[in-house]
């Protein structure tokens, strides 16, 4: 309708219905419009900024609030509350009600208009409360979990750009992740589209509490108006909202383009959205002129409205770009064209030019990332661990990410931990996963912060929520809790404090001064030179197939000292053990304070293909899939030849590799890459190894022999794949390589999910037993549901190798997971091995194999006790070499030196490997 009909309107002259689109040209009913609001205010309202009424603060109640919700006073409470730059804790009381944060501070002064009320009361007796997580960056409910044809709905592949797309439409509220991610704490999401488009759509934020509608409507968070039907006075400011953009290779790849085309999309995209801004400023300047006739209808285009708002600074923009190329690019492109971005996704060579965030229109974008997920393609090549302590001492804003399902969202805090862990200040990690994204989504006056009148979206921690394995007591969203009868874990005093992090000033230094990518191997001990470690708390050795503590704090008043010479430790214990060898080391030895740190064995890494890639996403850095018999015609060359030896594909030197050994990961066990039945002979190599030919470098040539059985190997089905099994194991074809197995004298590895497979596979084990008359070793890989099946697994003496050791349900085949605390008591690994079954623990991608000594503390931490030091030592070394076939001679002389703390803590450091196989000292 023409403006000259509203200032008619406005004359109380009786016209039809009007509409003015506000910011995102967004229509309101005429009724709630004010009688003496002017034309001209009307069109000035297109250019008022987002942001809360200004009596926002004052509500009586949120607009999330349940009816029927009872208050909840938290008492005793260690408070980190995100103000003061996330620097200030309360030691106190919390008040929720209305689903709203009413009273931080000493309760007792506040609590008499609740006398007579029903009032919940809990004693937290000092533990630590933090806002809910927040994960800017998650699939949530779009890419559902789980995966099922029909689930997956965060890519169109209609065109580059298209900004009215919109991710609530494609909105899952049966995704079984929401409640995991509760569990961890996440209480907001913003739901990005994919990254296939440069210009993808709208991005939402939701609340992931689960609302009695049952509809994505009911969960999101301060949408735009239009969206749930409700209207405002149109000088009221407008909510934010939030868009999706990407560059670089996805876009490229996607649309068989190049970085070119992409921009020019960008730019030819951004050009018709300013045609219609200017368009509708100069019709605004008209009206303002009194000009009304001939003015004709206000220019807007529903297609492009959204695009438009970005240009009037109305919109968070999230910029999926990974290299300097793809910044420089955007960066352009917004003083180009005069908006704002808020955060550039995962970014991973961001640190590197922060003076060029800097020239960003209207601000820095804050970088948002992964902690340690990197090296998967070219773009995350140059990724680095010290990437956030980088940007955050360049001024710039760093939020750490999920990207669910490609990091299960329920652990983003432990993002936070590892950034903390290599440099990130204690109150920027804590920040990164609350109030920073809160900030710069534009919720952060309701949301990222413990104040009075903030929702009440509260975390329980049952240890400081920077130490490893921090879990939630209890969460409350809306002031609602969230989980049902809680199980916690009681957790060491020592982890009510945040850890100390170790100093990597130097290897911080080393990456910029090598554009991201510093030489990573070790320097080795001179030959024949004796090396002396002092003030070790704890020494743990390997004997066999056993792991033993010959040294504890517990025992000894005063620190050990361990003496090695050629890669052999000649001497640990006290000083007065090894006295005789003191005297003539004391000016010829390299002597190495620990500074209470320790000595363990050296971690084992298996499940991922490291050391036969360097770049997952690069066809020319991977050794490649074997080829599959069920499901492919093999060439007559191959036919009747041998199984496929991943030892004849190793790659050393590789990054992921190096980064692994740094980490306490002195071997890799990897099996030939494969999507279907048949892989081969996993091979056991040495991380640290420049090349195969160095002495100790492959340490095992041959050590299991590894099939898959799966749906998701998109071959035969299940009974055929069992029954070819069989056929094999049986001797009814020639393959010798499975009449090892059959005979007992390798271990049979089984790629295997579900727990009615696993079932299968158990009645095979005892039919091969009886036939053949020996013991047939099998050990199930992956193994979601196996906890299912925990008493029998335990009978028929079978291993499980879990991957990923912290479950998900990625497919249908490993929904029915044991998600362990808080939701439940047992873990699957606590629960196999309270059944005696030998478990061991694996990853799926290779950049995670340095943070083995993380998961193998994560899993003793939850465990409550039942899992000791040397058990969560043992997840990842010796019980995954004997459930795979590793001779135990051949890897006993590995040992990690830690400094400051164990390997099993985020206080250690990892200063320098023994290996009595490649007799070097290796100094990291």
């Amino acid at each position: 309708m023409a403006l000259h009909e509203l200032y008619l309107r406005n004359k109380a002259i009786k016209v039809p219905t009007v509409y003015e689109r506000l910011g995102a040209i967004e229509r309101y009913v005429d009724s709630h419009l004010s009688t003496s609001t002017s034309p001209e205010q009307q069109l000035s309202s297109l250019n008022v900024k987002p942001g809360p009424p200004s009596d926002f603060h004052s509500r009586a109640e949120s607009d999330r609030f349940v009816p029927g919700t009872k208050p909840t006073l938290l008492r005793n409470a260690s408070i980190w509350t995100g103000r003061r730059s996330g620097l200030e804790v309360i030691h106190g009381d919390l008040l929720l009600d209305k689903g709203l944060i009413q009273f931080v501070g000493q309760a007792r002064d506040v609590l008499g208009k609740y006398e007579g009320l029903d009032l919940t009361t809990v004693d937290l007796s000092g533990a630590w409360v933090t806002p809910g997580i927040i994960d800017i960056h998650s699939h949530i409910g779009a890419h559902s979990s789980p995966l099922l044809d029909g689930a997956y709905d965060i890519n169109s592949y209609k065109g580059l750009v298209q900004p009215w797309l919109r991710i609530l439409d494609g909105l899952n509220t049966h995704d079984d992740s929401y409640k995991l991610s509760i569990s961890g704490g996440v209480t907001t999401s913003v739901i990005l589209p994919g990254s296939v488009n440069s210009i993808g759509g709208q991005a939402f934020a939701i609340k992931l509490r689960p609302t009695e509608a049952n509809t994505p409507g009911s969960m999101l968070l301060e949408p735009p108006y239009s969206i749930n039907g409700s209207h405002v006075d149109p000088l009221s400011p407008p909510r934010w909202r939030q868009m999706k953009h990407a560059c670089g290779e996805n876009p490229s790849h996607a649309y068989s383009g190049t970085r070119m085309d992409t921009i020019w999309a960008f730019r030819e995209g951004y050009e018709h959205a300013r045609k219609i801004k200017e368009a509708q400023d100069e019709y605004c300047s008209k009206a303002f002129s009194g000009g009304w006739d001939g003015l004709g209808d206000f220019p807007e285009d529903l297609q492009w409205e959204a695009l438009v708002d970005v240009l009037r600074g109305r919109v968070k923009v999230h910029a999926h770009c990974y290299e300097a190329v793809d910044l420089d690019a955007l960066v352009r492109l917004t003083n180009e064209f005069q908006f704002p971005i808020a955060a550039f996704h995962h970014a991973h060579e961001a640190y590197l030019v922060p003076d060029l965030l800097k020239q960003a229109y209207g601000h820095p974008p804050a970088i948002v990332l992964f902690a340690t997920e990197a090296r998967y393609k070219r773009e995350a090549y140059r990724g680095s661990e010290y990437a956030p302590r980088i940007l955050a001492e360049n001024g710039i804003d760093v939020i750490m990410k999920s990207d669910h399902p490609v990091l299960n969202s329920r652990f983003l805090l432990y993002e936070a931990q590892q950034a903390h862990y290599y440099g990130l200040p204690q109150n920027l990690a804590l920040a990164s996963v609350t109030s920073t994204p809160a900030r710069i989504m534009g919720q952060d006056h309701r949301i990222g912060f413990i104040q009075q009148g903030y929702d009440a979206d509260i975390v329980v921690w049952d240890s400081h929520p920077l130490s490893l394995g921090a879990t939630p007591k209890q969460v409350y969203a809306d002031g609602i809790p969230q989980i049902e009868s809680p199980y916690t874990a009681i957790k060491p005093a020592s982890l009510q404090n945040a850890p100390v992090a170790p100093n990597f000033d130097t290897e911080a230094f080393d990456t910029l001064k090598h554009t991201g990518l510093p030489p990573l191997e070790a320097k080795k001990a001179k030959p024949g030179e004796t090396v002396v470690f002092t003030n070790i708390s704890n020494i743990f050795v390997k004997a066999g197939s056993i792991i033993q503590q010959v040294y504890s704090p517990s025992k000894n008043i005063v620190p050990a000292i361990a003496i090695v010479k050629n890669g052999k430790v000649v001497c640990q214990g006290s000083e007065t053990v090894c006295s005789k060898d003191l005297p003539s080391l004391r000016s010829k030895a390299r002597w190495v304070d620990l500074e209470g740190g320790s000595i363990s064995p050296g971690l084992v890494s298996f499940g991922s293909p490291l050391g036969l890639q360097e770049m997952q996403g690069e066809l020319s850095t991977v050794d490649g899939s074997v080829i599959d018999p069920l499901s492919n015609v093999i060439p007559k060359l191959l036919e009747g030849g041998e199984v496929i030896h991943a030892s004849d594909g190793l790659q050393y030197a590789a990054r992921d590799a190096l980064l692994a050994y740094r980490s306490g990961v002195t071997s890799g066990i990897s099996a030939p890459k494969s999507t279907g039945f048949l892989s081969g002979f996993s091979t056991v190599f040495a991380t640290g190894a420049a090349n195969k030919l160095e002495k100790g470098a492959l340490i095992q040539r041959n050590a299991a022999l590894h099939v898959a059985i799966s749906h998701s190997n998109s071959g035969p089905s299940i009974s055929t794949q069992i029954a070819t099994l069989r056929r094999l194991l049986l001797g009814t074809t020639n393959i010798n390589e499975f009449s090892d197995a059959a005979e007992g004298k390798i271990p049979l590895v089984v790629k295997v999910e579900s727990a009615d497979v696993i079932a299968s596979l158990i009645e095979l084990k005892a039919e091969v037993e009886e036939q053949m008359g020996n013991k047939l070793q099998l050990t199930l890989v992956g193994a979601s549901e196996a906890h299912l099946l925990a008493r029998e697994i335990g009978e028929a003496n079978v291993g499980v190798i879990l991957i990923p050791s912290r479950p998900f349900p990625f497919t249908w085949e490993s929904q029915r997971i044991l998600p362990g605390p808080p939701i439940t008591k047992d873990s699957a690994i606590s629960l196999l091995l309270a059944h005696h079954v030998t478990v061991g623990i694996g990853i799926k991608e290779q950049w995670s194999a340095r943070n083995t000594r993380f998961d193998a503390a994560w899993a003793a931490l939850e465990a409550d006790g039942q899992i000791s030091e040397i058990q969560a030592l043992s997840l990842a070394s010796t019980n995954l070499e004997t459930l795979l076939g590793v001779r135990s001679d051949l890897t006993d002389g590995d040992l990690v030196i830690t400094r400051s703390g164990g390997l099993l803590d985020m206080q250690g450091k990892v200063i320098a490997t023994i290996s009595a196989r490649r007799g070097v000292v290796d100094f990291i």
